[in-house]
């Protein structure tokens, strides 16, 4: 990619960005499952459409400062399916008494109300549109408001590939490809979500 057409996508992302104060960057972790080699065959506990948010990461960036200011981090107590899977427990890291102390969907979004009421003139950005879409099924499922709804979504994985030119990578996988220094547990909410805020940064600064 020529340095010109670099610039030119850097300025479309910045003139999207270019009406809001502030930049919420989300992760979530949701119910799941899946069928191990070792495993014999079995349905699925969890499928597609029954997945729920079992934690929500959300780091606030300042676009006029391109700094970290504040975060927010709950575990969400699943509806449809409370009891995690193990293949869920290992890949998010996230534990059974995590879920069961936490809140409902709708509550966490009346503690999440209050916090982003902090952060107005916002909008928001994910590591691909899964989130979007997992935020939308959650207030399906408990039959309220989805998180975030009427706020502006961007995919920061699509402006990663615009800038760089390159096949969409693992979260992870971007972040040390920009020389940057992983933080946290890979598949923990908030860790995602601070990750995600250093890629945005270092694609803006």
């Amino acid at each position: 990619m020529s340095i010109e057409a670099k610039l030119l996508h850097l300025q479309a992302i910045q003139n999207l960005l270019a009406p809001y104060r502030y930049l919420y960057c989300v992760d979530l972790e949701a119910t799941c499952d899946e069928v191990g080699e070792c495993e014999s065959p079995r349905p699925l506990v969890i499928v597609p459409d029954q997945m729920e948010t079992i934690e929500m990461g959300l780091v606030v960036i300042d676009l006029e400062s391109l700094e970290i200011v504040d975060e927010f981090q709950r575990f969400v107590r699943p509806l449809i399916n409370p009891t995690l899977t193990d293949f869920c427990m290992k890949l998010s890291s996230i534990q059974q008494a995590d879920v069961d102390s936490a809140g409902t969907y709708a509550e966490v979004g009346q503690e999440l109300g209050a916090f982003i009421a902090r952060y107005p003139n916002a909008a928001w950005a994910s590591w691909g549109d899964y989130d979007a879409r997992q935020l939308e099924r959650d207030g399906g499922i408990a039959a309220c408001p989805s998180l975030l709804e009427g706020l502006a979504h961007f995919n920061a994985r699509k402006w990663h590939v615009g800038l760089y030119d390159n096949r969409p990578k693992g979260l992870k996988q971007t972040v040390e490809s920009l020389g940057l220094v992983w933080q946290g547990t890979y598949h923990r909410g908030i860790d995602d979500a601070r990750n995600v805020a250093l890629i945005i940064i270092e694609m803006l600064g």
